[in-house]
C-alpha cells in the first residue's frame, strides 16, 4: 500500500528536522520533502506531488497566509495542516489560514518540560491528524490525490418518530473542519432565531475565544464563549471554551451553562458528549441537536441520550466534511434523523425551530 506522502514547510532547521523524525517513525507516511518558506514551497509542489501539507505560518519571502490562496489555485483539495502557536497571536493567524483554505491546524509544543515531551505531543497531533484526512483505506485514484472517496455507504434509516410539538434548544458538536462549519452554518441564520444555540468545537484555549469573536462579527446571531453561569437566550450562541467541558443546567425557569474541568471525554475538553448528555436531562425531547465535520466519535454517545430522550439529531453528510467521522459515527449507528449537506443545515435548523411557533408546518409528511 502507498505511503502517505507529506511536505513540510517551515523556516526552521530544527523545526523541519522534529516533524521529519516524527513521520519517520510512522510506517503509513514518509516524508516528500522540506522547504524553508512558502515560495520554495509552491515551486516544489508539481515534482513532489505531496498528499499532504504542513507549513508554518510565519516565515521569510512568503509566509504561510500568503502561501495559501496561491497553494489553493492549483491544489484546492489538497491537505494543509497549519503549524500554530498557543499565543493570542497564533490563535488569530490560525483562523485567519483556516478561512484562507487551511484543511486544520496543530500547535507547536508549549510548556512540556523536555525535548522529548515536545517531540510527543506533536506525535500525538499530527499523525492522526495526517491519517484521517488522507486515509489509505479508500480508492488508489482517490488516495492519490487525498480526495474522500465518493463511494456511496449504507446509512441506517432512523425510523422517522412523531417531532415533538417544539423544540428548545440547538446543540452543535465539530472538530475538524469545524470553523468553516460553523460560519457557513451560524452566518447563514437571522438575528430573529428563536432558540439558543450551544456549541462545542474542539480547540484550545484563547482560540475558542477568539472564534467566538469572529463569528459574533461575520453572524447576525450574538456569539459568545461561555464564561459559565449565562442564561440561555434565543438568537445568542455560546461556544464552550477551550480546556472546559460546558453543561447545562436548569436553575428555576432559567437554563443556564456551567463550567467545569472534569476528566476529558473521547481525550477531548470540552467535549460533545458532556454537553449533549446534560441537555438531554434537561430538554429531553426538545433538543435539537447537530453533529458537524470532525475527527473521532465525540458526540456518539450524547446523540444516543438525545434520541433516547426523544430528542432529534442531525449529521452533516460525508461529501460536505473535511473529516467524515464524527457525523459518520451518529449516522451509522442510525440516530441521525437527517443526513444533509452542509449548505443545507442552516435551512433545516430554521425549519426545526420553526416548529410549534408556525401554523401547519410540516416536516417530511408530519406536523
Amino acid at each position: 500500500m502507498r505511503k502517505i506522502r507529506v511536505l513540510v514547510v517551515d523556516d526552521s532547521v530544527v523545526i523541519r528536522r522534529l516533524l521529519s523524525d516524527v513521520l519517520s517513525q510512522d510506517a503509513e507516511i514518509e516524508l516528500a520533502g522540506t522547504a524553508p518558506n512558502g515560495r520554495i514551497a509552491l515551486a516544489k509542489l508539481p515534482q513532489l506531488n505531496p498528499d499532504v501539507v504542513t507549513l508554518d505560518i510565519e516565515m521569510p519571502e512568503l509566509d504561510g497566509l500568503a502561501t495559501l490562496p496561491e497553494l489553493r489555485k492549483t491544489h484546492p483539495k489538497l491537505p494543509v495542516i497549519m503549524f500554530s502557536t498557543l499565543t493570542e497571536r497564533g490563535a488569530l493567524a490560525t483562523l485567519d489560514a483556516l478561512a484562507r483554505g487551511a484543511t486544520d491546524y496543530i500547535t507547536k509544543p508549549a510548556n512540556v518540560g523536555s525535548v522529548t515531551a515536545g517531540i510527543q505531543s506533536v506525535k500525538d497531533q499530527l499523525i492522526p491528524k495526517i491519517k484521517s484526512l488522507c486515509p489509505l483505506a479508500q480508492p488508489a485514484a482517490a488516495a492519490a490525490a487525498c480526495v474522500p472517496s465518493t463511494a456511496s455507504r449504507t446509512v441506517p434509516a432512523r425510523p422517522a418518530l412523531r417531532l415533538p410539538e417544539r423544540f428548545d434548544v440547538v446543540l452543535i458538536g465539530s472538530s475538524t473542519g469545524g470553523p468553516q462549519a460553523l460560519s457557513a452554518t451560524l452566518c447563514h441564520l437571522p438575528a430573529s432565531f428563536p432558540l439558543p444555540i450551544v456549541v462545542v468545537q474542539h480547540m484550545p484555549p484563547v482560540f475558542t475565544r477568539h472564534l467566538a469573536n469572529r463569528l459574533d462579527q461575520d453572524c447576525a446571531l450574538t456569539v459568545r464563549e461561555a464564561t459559565g453561569q449565562e442564561t440561555l437566550e434565543p438568537g445568542q450562541v455560546l461556544i464552550a471554551p477551550g480546556n472546559y467541558h460546558l453543561q447545562l443546567e436548569r436553575r428555576g425557569a432559567a437554563v443556564q451553562a456551567v463550567l467545569h474541568q472534569g476528566v476529558p471525554e473521547n481525550s477531548c475538553r470540552p467535549a460533545v458528549d458532556v454537553l449533549f448528555r446534560s441537555a438531554a436531562n434537561v430538554f429531553g425531547p426538545n433538543c435539537l441537536a447537530v453533529v458537524l465535520t470532525g475527527m473521532g466519535q465525540d458526540g456518539l454517545r450524547g446523540a444516543q441520550a438525545i434520541v433516547g430522550a426523544g430528542g432529534t439529531v442531525l449529521a452533516q453528510d460525508e461529501a460536505s466534511s473535511v473529516v467524515w467521522g464524527m457525523p459518520r459515527a451518529v449516522a451509522e449507528a442510525g440516530l441521525a434523523r437527517q443526513v444533509v449537506p452542509l449548505s443545507s443545515i442552516a435551512t433545516e435548523l430554521s425549519r426545526f425551530a420553526s416548529l410549534g411557533r408556525r401554523a401547519a408546518l410540516v416536516f417530511g409528511g408530519q406536523k
